[in-house]
């Protein structure tokens, strides 16, 4: 709990009466106007404590009407009553008075965002807008004036439009960002910065009409409403700006980049007539108002959300008390409003756990008030210490948050109120005294003897003599922590600690060098002290003697503990053994570790509550189930305070609170998730947890541990002058109930008078000494050391401390322990030393269930741990144990929230059940819908309701259930009341209890109209069993027809003789009913052809078929054939298909020999009658089963109907065929005779064969692969995989011939020929005579080919020796086909014309002629070579026949690949 220390200022003239106060937003000053009825108006300035600042007093003849500080300099705006505008400087008292630029009262004074601008309105409607430098100088006169002829209300600074950050800019250019570094450079687009200061404003007047004024100090009418403007919002989130006038009427605009505004919501805020509205707008949006009623009103205008927040009596708050003003502080999320009785209500926003998020309401609550007399009309928040100022017309307080100080030892607690009174209670008397100290209380500390307390200024010691308080000494001294032990007094100053006596004298010096730093913690337990410095250093001292002695040497816990900041907390044992320590990291924040260091070992280890787990280094029991559960209760938190046992040494305990909830001193204090932790620390052993448990609600703060209690400081609930009352339920159970009620008349208690409030410290007990409070030391102890030796997990230890005990009470406490330890088999001992045979009996029960969890919850069931046994259940998730235990514990709502959530299987048997206790609590209301939502209120309810016909018939006709009415018509049908029967028997449609009351009643006309109009098959059965029994068969075979009880109609039929019925129900039935109907005709020798037709509709096939054939009946044998397949008899397969031959049906009679697996009948049939076949059919005729048909003979069949298939041209199902019979050889002819291309390539692909390949490459030749080059490829690939070179170089010589005759092209006929020469030198048979003959004709092919492409080559070089190797070339035998004789002469040719020696060349092209007489010479001799000669020898040639050349022919040519 936090209390506020009230300062109240030190005002020169306490005549003054304070109108106005504010604060600076970063300083510590208040500024306060204030008016006086003989010197007119005064202006002061004062400090955090109400100090005075008397360089700062302003006064003149005419009152101050407005303040207002500037952003960042300590600069005060002041406006007056006569026009006046003076800059008041703190400290020095400077005044500046702006030039007369107004006349009439001062309205407004407005400073820009960073104080380079003021504005200035008056009452007369004028206004002026100043320049202030950044020193917050006035610079010359103003810089506009604007007259609005209307006085001004409110003015509003638009923000500055964002621009790019230039430092950040900056950064990025240093680190490399070349795009940051345009942006300086020349090079680069324009830095747009956006202005440092928001320079355009909005100013409002009692009018309504709300101006804009630019950068430029350019005015126009921005919007208008009705009624003066009383406040003017600017939402930045949304630049959205928010006008509210004195009516309170909200309207909000949006503000368009041209510079209009647009309406878009207009709303009417509450408010009480007649009374001072003061408002408050947050940067979250966040609208406050105090209209002088008891409530505060806020409206969230992001949410589009409102609601109130009211005073509270229980609080101590007095009926009839108004809220006069509100202020709302970011910083601490603190609302505070001032009241008409001098109170100060302040409501905390605090997250709520079991709260939405969504829920704004629930997360504001209200703290106990702060009392500052009189009544409050103004508070305002501010500077950067979060003050609070208080104006209650009288005088100004100001109020400052200080922690609540408390302190427990020896018995005696000590708890702070208020600034100046404390609560006493010394437990081993039960008494309780009232501290009122005459100054404000800083820190306490207690001993069993005094009451020590100091304001940081002065101390003072009170000793507590019996129900007395008397002060025995009070000294000044500046000390900012005390510790007391027996009669000496611990006091800090730099470097070294005082030990001093209750008056102040100085008795011993602890010094401390300059490198240990100066102490700023002490604590004291039992007749240890310990130190800690600001410089991170720790030194524990033993008091038992008459001087302290050092216990160990100062330690540097910087050097031990990382990132380690500054010490928070140092706390030691009993036996000086162990220090705990919570520190601070370097970054500010709370460190989520305990320290522990050890005295003797020189060790530091630690408790990470982070991780929920101790340091690695630390001893643990190898016990999986407690290090899950110790991370699931312990993690994700940070400790925040931390004792120790005031006698046990080994017990340590402190308060964890979630990361988050610890940013500052206070705020832990109103969270509501805070757990209580235990630890066992040992040097042996480590840190092992002892227990853990949620603090309850009502209870503020750990004070201390002292076995077998734990102490803590209530919250205060009341508080009403000088009577406190804690939360109700959380006072020490030791307390008499009764509570004081509170006096009329407010007085502060004496100095040690006794209290008129309960007690604020409340003790519970540990939980293994929960029944044992009053034990004696040994049983203590005993337990104690039980409890230690079974957390570390050694049994023989734990029972030999507990032999001795015999009572009943200690073994239920060590059972308990068992509990939380999960011993079982501890428990079971301890049970049987308690006698509880039912606990031991559950608890073996219990032994089937697979998770430990749901053991151990079965014991603390049975030991009354209600809430260990839920944590249990929900632990191991074992929901339906849950919901199972709610029941049986009487927790309906949790039973049903948890079999809704997470045990669904269970969840209508839980409405079940929680119907079934509404029943046995006669809540008949609830049970029924609870019973509906289970399905059992067919049953259940008109069960339940049976003794109240009333109600049950109301419920009847409420429900309009089918099931319910049929019900309620045989209870109205048992009592006799047919008509009201039959009416429920027809709603419910239960038409056979319909049809059997009217027969019952003799209506059997009514029972044929039912049966007939609903085809209720029972109805009809039951008609047609009555119908039957008064002899009308032609009924009754009707109504069993329509109930499709074919059976009873065919026997009355067989009965009666009515035969032509019985063909029809015989066909509707099942097959035994055909059966029985074709043996009646076949016995009767009549209507044979329905016998045949019922034996094959029953399945009989065979006997159908008998019977056809007997009979003569051809149609019904061929529609009986359609239904034979593989399982009928191969016998009648045959017969039937000799009968299809017969009549020339050979379709059908090949699909029966191949069902009657006669497949080479079926083939033959196919042939001879030229029967196509399908690959169905094919597929139909090929056996898989080695039984049917040997793996030859099925190759065999699979031949012939591949041979078939060829004569019908089907050459792919041949392929396939072929194939299957594993002749690849015939399936790829079959293919070629397809000419299938693509399928060829595939099949020899995947085949792998060399005479496929072969087969399929000299396919290939056969296609135009000189314009395909990927045949020419695939060819190539064939032969390769073929291995037949001879053939693939005959490939090859074919292809050079190619590239002669048709292109010309010697280089690569000459790389083909090559190829093909290496290809039969490959050959196998390359050495015998006619493969040498071949050999020696490529290769003398080859040698002219590459003497003729030489001499072409070599022409560009040497033109006379290749003409010279071509006409050697001539001279050859046999030139021609290895180089055409015309290629060798159109060489010449065009040599020679290109020489101008057309004469030469005439005569070579005479003798080519003759050469190849029958051939056209103009194909090998170039276009224009031709008409060289004609021009020049003047010859007639006729050139329409040439053949083209290559080059123009514009063909791409195909590069031959190789292999």
């Amino acid at each position: 709990m936090a209390v506020y220390f009230d300062h109240r200022i030190e005002a020169p003239d306490s005549t003054n009466v304070p109108s106005q106060v504010t604060w600076h937003s970063a300083l510590p000053v208040l500024a306060v106007a204030s008016s006086s009825s003989t010197t007119g108006g005064n202006v002061d300035l004062y400090l955090q404590q109400g100090e005075s600042v008397d360089s700062c007093h302003l006064e003149r003849p005419h009152l101050p009407t407005a303040l207002r500080w500037h952003p960042v300099k300590p600069v005060l705006a002041l406006g007056w009553e006569d026009g006046a505008v003076v800059l008041l400087t703190h400290p020095s008292g400077d005044q500046t008075v702006l030039p007369s630029t107004h006349s009439a009262c001062i309205t407004l004074l407005e400073w820009s965002s960073s104080g380079s601008r003021l504005v200035t309105g008056d009452q007369a409607g004028a206004l002026a807008v100043w320049k202030v430098d950044a020193r917050g100088r006035l610079q010359g006169n103003h810089l506009v004036k604007h007259e609005y002829s209307k006085p001004l209300t409110c003015c509003i600074f638009r923000p500055a439009s964002p621009g790019d950050d230039v430092a950040m800019l900056a950064r990025a250019s240093v680190s490399g960002d070349e795009s940051a570094l345009d942006m300086f450079s020349w090079k680069g687009a324009p830095l747009k910065m956006g202005p440092q200061d928001g320079l355009a404003f909005y100013v409002s007047c009692t009018d309504g009409k709300v101006h804009s004024v630019d950068e430029h100090c350019k005015t126009s009418t921005l919007l208008s409403v009705e009624g003066a403007i009383k406040k003017l919002l600017y939402l930045d989130k949304r630049e959205v700006l928010a006008v509210i006038t004195d009516t309170l009427m909200l309207s909000q605009y949006t503000l368009g980049p041209e510079g209009g505004a647009q309406e878009f919501m207009k709303v009417k805020l509450s408010s009480k007539t007649g009374k001072n509205v003061d408002l408050f707008w947050t940067d979250t949006g966040l609208l406050i108002t105090a209209t002088g009623e008891q409530v505060v009103r806020l409206w969230d205008l992001d949410g589009d959300d409102n609601y109130v927040l009211s005073l509270n009596e229980n609080l101590g708050f007095e009926k009839g008390e108004m809220i006069n003003c509100v202020a709302y502080c970011a910083a601490k999320e603190i609302l505070a409003a001032g009241t008409s009785h001098g109170r100060i209500a302040m409501w905390k926003m605090v997250v709520q756990p079991s709260a939405s998020r969504s829920d704004a309401k629930a997360q504001w609550q209200l703290q106990t008030p702060t009392e500052v007399d009189g009544n409050v009309i103004q508070l305002q928040w501010g500077s950067s210490l979060n003050l609070l100022a208080a104006n209650n017309s009288n005088t100004v307080r100001i109020l400052c948050e200080h922690v609540m100080s408390a302190h427990f030892s020896q018995q005696v607690a000590a708890l702070q109120l208020t600034p100046t009174q404390l609560s006493i209670t010394m437990f081993t008397s039960g008494e309780h005294l009232a501290l009122q100290a005459d100054m404000h209380v800083k820190g306490v500390c207690v001993t069993k003897d005094a009451v020590t307390v100091w304001s940081g200024k002065q101390v003072t010691v009170y000793e507590l003599s019996g129900a007395i308080l008397r002060n025995t000494g009070s000294f000044p001294c500046d000390s900012s922590v005390v510790a007391a032990h027996d009669e000496n007094l611990y006091t800090v100053e730099p470097n070294r600690v005082q030990i001093r006596t209750p008056q102040g004298t100085v008795k011993q010096l602890l010094t401390f060098s300059k490198a240990e730093g100066n102490p700023v913690l002490l604590s004291v337990c039992q007749s240890y002290l310990v130190v800690g410095t600001d410089a991170a250093h720790i030194r524990v001292f033993d008091l038992s003697r008459r001087d302290a002695k050092a216990h160990c040497s100062a330690k540097n816990l910087a050097e031990r503990i990382s990132n380690l900041g500054a010490l928070k907390s140092v706390k030691c044992n009993a036996n000086g053994s162990q220090v705990s320590i919570l520190i601070s990291q370097v970054n500010g924040r709370p460190d989520h570790k305990v320290y522990f260091y050890d005295v003797e070992m020189d060790t530091v280890t630690h408790f990470d509550f982070f991780a929920g787990r101790p340091s690695s280094g630390i001893f643990q029991p190898e016990d999986s189930e407690r290090k899950q559960i110790q991370a699931t209760e312990l993690s994700g938190r940070c400790p925040v305070s931390h004792v120790w046992d005031e006698s046990e040494p080994r017990l340590f305990v402190c308060e964890t609170v979630p990361i988050g909830s610890e940013s500052s001193p206070s705020s832990f204090l109103h969270t509501t998730d805070v757990s209580v932790v235990t630890l066992f620390c040992t040097q042996d052993h480590g840190l092992l947890l002892q227990d853990c448990y949620p603090k309850p609600s009502g209870l503020q703060a750990l004070l201390a541990l002292d076995v077998p209690y734990y102490y803590f400081s209530c919250k205060l609930l009341f508080r009403r002058g000088g009577v406190f009352r804690p939360e109700p339920g959380e006072r020490d159970p030791a307390e008499s109930s009764a509570a004081p009620s509170a006096p009329s008349e407010q007085t502060q208690p004496p100095v040690g008078s006794a209290a008129q409030s309960s007690h604020m410290v409340s003790r519970r007990p540990l939980r293994d000494f929960v029944g044992l409070e009053d034990c004696d030391k040994a049983t203590r102890d005993a337990m104690l050391n039980f409890s230690f030796y079974l957390t570390i997990g050694d049994m023989d230890e734990a029972f030999k401390s507990i032999k001795l005990i015999k009572s009943k009470a200690v073994w239920e406490n060590m059972a308990r322990m068992c509990v939380k330890t999960r011993q079982l088999d501890v428990a079971r001992v301890c049970l049987g030393n308690m006698g509880n045979a039912g606990a031991a009996k559950a608890l073996k029960e219990a032994e089937t269930e697979p998770e430990p969890e749901a053991r151990v919850a079965m014991l603390a069931i049975q030991l009354g741990m209600l809430e260990d046994a839920d944590k249990l259940y929900k632990c191991c998730q074992r929901y339906d144990l849950l919901n199972t235990f709610y029941q049986a514990s009487g927790q309906w709502q949790r039973a049903l929230e948890t079999a809704e959530n997470h045990d669904r299987i269970h969840l209508r048997t839980t409405y079940y059940n929680y119907a079934k206790y509404l029943e046995s609590m006669d809540d008949k209301t609830l049970a029924i819908a609870y019973y509906e939502k289970s399905d059992t209120h067919r049953v259940e309810v008109p069960r339940m309701l049976q003794d109240d016909p009333s109600s049950l018939e109301i419920y009847v006709n409420k429900m309009k259930d089918k099931n319910i009415y049929k019900w309620w018509a045989q209870y109205l049908e048992s009592q006799s009341d047919m008509d009201s029967a039959m009416s429920f028997y027809e709603r419910a449609q239960d038409y056979l209890s319909l049809v059997r009351v009217h027969c019952y009643m003799g209506n059997i006309q009514k029972a044929s109209e039912i049966a007939n109009d609903t085809g209720d098959r029972a109805a009809s059965y039951h008609l047609a069993r009555h119908y039957e029994g008064h002899d009308d068969i032609k009924q009754a075979v009707h109504f069993y027809t329509r109930a499709q009880a074919y059976n009873n109609a065919i026997r009355l039929c067989k009965e009666t003789g009515l035969d032509d019925q019985l063909m029809n129900l015989a066909l509707l039935s099942n097959a035994e009913d055909m059966m029985e109907a074709a043996c009646y005709y076949e016995e009767k020798g009549t209507h044979m052809d329905r016998a045949v037709a019922l034996y094959h509709k029953a399945g009989y096939v065979s006997k159908a078929l008998e019977m056809a054939f007997a009979t003569q009946q051809f149609s019904a044998l061929q529609l009986i054939a359609e239904d034979l397949n593989e399982q009928s008899d191969p016998a009648l397969l045959a017969r039937c298909s000799d009968f299809f031959i017969t009549h020339s049906q050979y379709d059908k009679a090949v699909e029966l020999l191949i069902a009657a697996k006669k497949y080479h009948e079926a083939l033959e049939l196919c042939v001879t009658q030229s029967l196509t076949i399908t690959e169905e059919l094919a597929e139909r005729m090929i056996v898989t089963d080695s039984k049917d048909l040997s793996q030859d003979a099925r190759k065999e069949l699979l031949e012939r109907i591949a041979d078939c298939c060829i004569r019908q041209g089907n050459y792919h199902l041949a392929t396939k065929k072929y194939t299957q019979a594993g002749n690849k050889l015939k399936a790829m002819r079959a293919l070629l005779k397809s000419g299938d291309t693509e399928k060829i390539i595939f099949f020899a692909s995947v085949s792998r064969q060399k005479e496929l390949f072969i087969m399929a490459a000299n396919y290939l030749q056969s296609l135009d692969w000189r314009k395909n080059p990927e045949i020419l490829k695939t060819i190539i690939g064939f032969y390769t995989k073929g291995k037949a070179p001879d053939l693939l170089a005959g490939f090859y010589e074919a292809c050079a011939q190619v590239e002669i005759d048709e292109y010309q092209n010697y280089e690569k006929a000459l790389d083909a020929l090559t190829e093909a020469f290496k290809c039969l030198s490959k050959a196998k048979d390359s050495s015998t005579g006619p493969q040498e003959i071949r050999l020696a004709d490529l290769k003398r092919r080859v040698t002219l080919v590459k003497k003729f492409v030489h001499a072409r080559r070599l022409y560009t070089e040497d033109a006379g020796e290749a003409v010279r190797l071509c006409e050697s070339l001539l001279e050859e035998p046999e030139l021609d086909p290895a180089v055409r004789i015309g290629d060798a002469f159109g060489f010449l040719v065009e040599h020679h014309c290109q020489q101008g020696n057309f004469k030469e060349a005439n005569c070579k092209m005479e003798e080519l002629q003759r050469l190849l007489p029958s051939q056209n010479i103009r194909y090998y001799i170039s276009q224009a070579s031709l008409q060289s000669l004609q021009k020049e020898m003047g010859l007639s040639l006729d050139c329409s026949d040439r053949r083209p050349s290559v080059q123009e022919e514009d063909e791409v040519e195909e590069d031959l690949t190789v292999s």
